[in-house]
């Protein structure tokens, strides 16, 4: 079995971290259930520290060939716990003093755990154990709050990611029967002989559950309703956090998949088109800051599915790794605003934000128009690779139709930043702008400008982190 525990140093510490967590929680009186926090932050601090240690190692497989070490789960080691501790961090405010505080972290934990997992299966058996360990803590996540918002979200999460799971599982069962194996590089060589139609329903399959954690379209639907019904850490993990392993997982498992036999690359670059332009149709109407955000991922994972489309290029796998780093800290910014004026529940409650919250104010307009791309953010230069690997794929009319995209997406970006930042004209200086006195959660707006930060000081160190990014993955 080619054992090798110390390779799965960065999973092992997560698992740990999340078994620490759940002990110190359960014999620690409900005032100082903060102490459980500590570990939970530890074991994500050592986890991306121990991912980005082992990042420049060999490329090889662990476990018999079940579990891939490479540039793929390289980024998720260093990105997932990263992700997961900044949620952590502007959770502090809403979490704090509640009796299941621990929980929280608890769950947010294994469901990183599971996200590491899905990015480097090498394995249909150990892909399907991985969505499963990445899923099910969702459900306890959306519906943490213990209300009616949350339960409807956590009952709408749980009946798609079933349905979708149980799909995903017909797929691995169908392509074991066409393949005789379940490893990645057995299953490369088995499916070059086999029937077309089989082959092409057994990838849609298998494409249904991992789809869904992505949150792409048609699998969706539960991504803003979980926005909105969830507490906000919670809606920030879940639009984020799975999104980094399911996608890295698609990229994996299509690679194995002869497109020769199956044209799984236009399927890709269609449901990329409707992602990116459904999440933006949905958006404009969107009057609540947390389901535009909802929305807005939804169109996001429409321009990551792009470097999916071409997947094999040389320059995909980079490009996609860089736009899902710029991504999970720029979009977490996003949701860190939120959480720090937990009380504005629309985008005009925002209305003179700047005059009252300037660094606050700051955090979002960076952040939001990050989500845009605009320079000289992170995620700018995420946009610029991806479309620049599908252009050169051979896919020009899709890098067309996500420029259009992008450039659309800014009017309801801009609906949200335009009260935030607007002084109203003939207004007195004195008069308090009507988000300066909503009370704001110290945790979250540290957060934000962190966030902010980052993903400046990202785009502006693009170049050489691209440099560092390995091209190709080992089956």
């Amino acid at each position: 079995m080619h054992k090798d525990p110390l390779a799965l140093t960065p999973e092992i510490l997560l698992l740990l971290g999340a078994v620490a967590t759940l002990f110190t929680g359960s014999f620690v009186p409900r005032h100082r259930q903060w102490v459980a926090r500590l570990p939970a932050a530890a074991a994500l601090l050592g986890a991306a520290a121990a991912g980005a240690a082992t990042a420049a190692g060999e490329d090889r497989t662990v476990y018999a060939g079940t579990f891939a070490l490479d540039g793929a789960t390289a980024a998720a080691r260093i990105v997932v716990p990263a992700a997961a501790l900044l949620v952590l961090l502007l959770s502090v405010g809403r979490v704090r003093g509640d009796r299941r505080e621990s929980e929280f972290a608890v769950l947010v934990l294994l469901a990183s755990l599971g996200a590491v997992l899905l990015a480097g299966a090498s394995d249909l058996l150990v892909l399907a154990v991985a969505y499963l360990l990445a899923t099910i803590p969702l459900y306890g996540l959306a519906g943490w709050g213990r209300d009616a918002r949350g339960a409807e979200a956590a009952l709408k999460l749980y009946l798609l990611g079933v349905l979708l799971g149980v799909a995903m599982l017909l797929g691995v069962a169908v392509l074991y029967g066409l393949a005789g194996a379940t490893r990645y590089d057995a299953l490369h060589t088995g499916l070059a002989g086999a029937p077309e139609a089989a082959l092409a329903a057994g990838t849609v399959a298998l494409l249904a559950g991992l789809l869904f954690k992505a949150g792409a379209v048609p699998a969706h639907f539960w991504v803003p309703d979980a926005a909105t019904g969830a507490t906000v850490p919670a809606a920030a993990f879940l639009t984020t956090v799975p999104k980094i392993g399911a996608l890295l997982a698609v990229y994996r498992v299509l690679t194995v998949i002869p497109d020769a036999r199956v044209d799984w690359r236009l399927l890709v670059a269609v449901l990329a088109t409707l992602s990116m332009t459904l999440g933006n149709l949905a958006a404009f109407a969107q009057r609540n800051p947390l389901r535009l955000l909802g929305y807005s991922t939804v169109s996001q994972v429409g321009y990551l599915l792009m470097a999916v489309a071409v997947a094999g290029r040389g320059d995909a796998l980079p490009a996609l790794s860089f736009y899902l780093a710029a991504y999970a800290v720029t979009n977490l910014g996003a949701f860190a605003v939120a959480a720090a004026l937990p009380r504005l529940d629309s985008l005009e409650a925002y209305a003179g934000l700047g005059r009252g919250r300037p660094w606050t104010a700051a955090a979002l307009v960076v952040c939001l128009l990050g989500l845009v791309g605009t320079p000289p953010t992170a995620v700018f230069v995420g946009k610029l690779t991806v479309f620049s690997a599908t252009w050169s794929g051979g896919l020009a009319w899709l890098a067309v139709v996500a420029a259009v995209n992008t450039v659309a997406s800014l009017f309801y970006y801009l609906r949200w930043i335009a009260p935030a930042v607007a002084v109203a004209p003939g207004s007195r200086t004195e008069d308090p702008p009507q988000a300066a006195g909503t009370p704001v959660e110290p945790w979250a707006r540290g957060t934000a400008v962190a966030a902010a930060a980052a993903t400046l000081a990202l785009g502006a160190a693009a170049g050489p982190v691209l440099a560092t990014l390995p091209a190709s993955l080992v089956r």
